[in-house]
Parts: C-alpha cells; sequence; structure tokens
C-alpha cells in the first residue's frame, strides 16, 4: 500500500492513518481524545497542539500561508477553551524563494499575532533544494492557557444543539478558485476565533464541544463528533448558511460544501436551553451563524431536506482538495 494525497484530505483515509498507524505506535490516553490541542497532564490549565502548512497558492483571496498557520493553530487552542500564549515555528523554504514573498508572509503571521497577543517564543527554519518542497512549508506549535475547561468532543448528550459560527465552505472554495483559474470576490474566512469563543465562555453558557471545521469540513467534524460520544446528529439542510458563490462553484466543480474546508468558521455543541443565547452571541459576530441541527440517540449524522427526506453524511472520501492547508 501506498500513500496517495488523499490520507492528507481529513477524511476516511485521514482516519484510517491516525487509527490504524500513528495510535498504533504512539497511543497513549492523551493522544487517542483526538482532540484539537491536548490538555497537559498534571496542568489543567494548559492546552498544547500542532499543525502544518501546505497550503497552494501560498498567496488567497483572504490571506497566504502565513496568517494560515498561525490562525490554525490559535484556533485549535481556541477549540479547547484555551486562549492563546505561545508559538514555535518551523519554515521549510524552497531554494529560489523570492525574499519579498518571504518578508510578506512573515508579516502576516505577526499582525495575527498581535490580534490575539501570543507570540512566537521558538523557531526553525530550514532551506532545502529547489524541488524538495513547494516554495514553503510551515509548521506551528502553540500552547495556550485554558480559561474553560471540560470542553470535549465526548460529551455530547441527546437533545443537545449544534450551531455553525458563519457560512461553510468559503476557504476551499477560495482555493478551489485559485487552482481552476476562475475569478471570483469570494474571500477566505480564514481569521482568529478565540474573541467568539471567548463571548460564549464569558456567557457562562453549557458548552459541550467546539471544533473549528478545516480538512474535512463539517461533514468530518460532525461525524467524528458522533463516534467519539456515542450519538447521532441530525442536521436541517435549509438550516446551513451557504453562500451563493460557495453554492455555484460548488455545483460547477462537482463539490460537496459540508465537505470543504474552512479557516474561520467552527462548530459548537450547547445544552438546549443555552442554543438560542449562543446563536444570540454568534450573530453578533457573524451574521450567518445558525443553530443548524442537534444530537439524538442514533449513530449517524444525518441531513434532512426541506421536504422531510433524510440521507447519511459520511466522512469525505478520496482526493478532494489536497494542499488546502
Amino acid at each position: 500500500m501506498k500513500i496517495t494525497l488523499s490520507y492528507g484530505g481529513g477524511g476516511k483515509e485521514t482516519n484510517k492513518l491516525i487509527n490504524e498507524l500513528f495510535y498504533k505506535y504512539f497511543d497513549n490516553e492523551i493522544l487517542t481524545k483526538s482532540e484539537d490541542a491536548a490538555i497537559i497532564e498534571g496542568s489543567e490549565r494548559l492546552a498544547f497542539t500542532t499543525d502544518s502548512f501546505t497550503v497552494s497558492p501560498i498567496f488567497f483571496n483572504g490571506g497566504d500561508i502565513g496568517k494560515l498557520s498561525v490562525v490554525g493553530t490559535c484556533n485549535d487552542l481556541a477549540m479547547m477553551g484555551a486562549k492563546p500564549k505561545y508559538l514555535t515555528c518551523g519554515f521549510m523554504i524552497e531554494e529560489g524563494l523570492e525574499f519579498d514573498e518571504l518578508e510578506k508572509i512573515v508579516k502576516s503571521m505577526a499582525e495575527e499575532l498581535k490580534k490575539t497577543g501570543a507570540k512566537i517564543v521558538a523557531g526553525d527554519t530550514k532551506v532545502v533544494p529547489a524541488g524538495s518542497v513547494d516554495k514553503i512549508f510551515i509548521n506551528t506549535s502553540g500552547i495556550g492557557e485554558v480559561i474553560r475547561p471540560g470542553i470535549s468532543a465526548s460529551n455530547l448528550k441527546k437533545g443537545d444543539k449544534i450551531l455553525v459560527s458563519g457560512d461553510i465552505g468559503r476557504h476551499g472554495t477560495v482555493i478551489m478558485a485559485h487552482r481552476y483559474g476562475v475569478e471570483t470576490e469570494l474571500k477566505s474566512d480564514c481569521k482568529l476565533l478565540w474573541d467568539e469563543v471567548k463571548a460564549l465562555i464569558d456567557a457562562g453558557l453549557d458548552i459541550k464541544a467546539l471544533r473549528d471545521a478545516t480538512r474535512g469540513g463539517i461533514s468530518a467534524v460532525l461525524n467524528e463528533w458522533s463516534e467519539a460520544s456515542g450519538v447521532g446528529i441530525e442536521i436541517e439542510e435549509e438550516k446551513l448558511p451557504i453562500s451563493d458563490e460557495v453554492v455555484g462553484l460548488c455545483e460547477i466543480f462537482g463539490f460537496e460544501p459540508m465537505d470543504l474546508a474552512n479557516e474561520g468558521t467552527f462548530i459548537v455543541a450547547v445544552s438546549e436551553k443555552d442554543a438560542l443565547k449562543a446563536e444570540e452571541i454568534l450573530k453578533s459576530f457573524n451574521q450567518n451563524a445558525s443553530i443548524i441541527g442537534e444530537v439524538t440517540d442514533d449513530d449517524k449524522v444525518i441531513l434532512k431536506s426541506p421536504w422531510g427526506t433524510k440521507r447519511v453524511i459520511e466522512l469525505p472520501k478520496g482526493e478532494l482538495l489536497p494542499r488546502i492547508c
């Protein structure tokens, strides 16, 4: 068996790689919780995460690989109720990359760091021969201070409500448009999410789980939650916020918006009693935020159409859009 691009897509093949290889050799009770960040043993107030970024193109509508690397790592910490504090950064740079391009990337990283107050406190740089990497790859690790402990994908119970913080599929659609040379004014949703998460925490809501819907989109998140909590999830199709531009481009190229990556949109599960308040808070940041469904006692993720028909939403399969984040 050979590793194909589909193994990096965030869907079924990625889960197979994680569960059947990495967990086999790196098995421990922290790692196998499969959260966006690990709560460090002996200090429940610290969260730790790492990520690597290989987006192509490295500059896109709404951001670049530098902004993406800071946003992606800080958002993973935020999804565990942790305020981003310290980051490390490793650059793998292809020989021949223009210095001006590298400076633009580093500058955008600095701008995002200022917004959240986090600092890059250690790093590493490798320059490799032309053709070894595609222009630049970035790895970032982050440590955050846990403000709201107990958030986990395994917390969901029947009756909990599922919300999305904004319209879905933007980042994946923008990258797709760049790849196919399609002109569009659509911008990636790439942004920091800590302010929205903190607003939910400050309101004292019963937050069960948080997850930014990156590779594999909300389809992957909902399936991972369903498996982790041993529950079903039913989503109302008409409640899913999707822009006309995303719908149109997905129809042209044959993609499902629920499978496409987001870089500034997250899913949150809260107790039923707090759902309307959570929606109100999220709408103050993005009017497209919406309650999209609820947790059931089934074991599948179901999409219910406006006409009452239902279909199972599975983990994305195959090579969807590689090199997107």
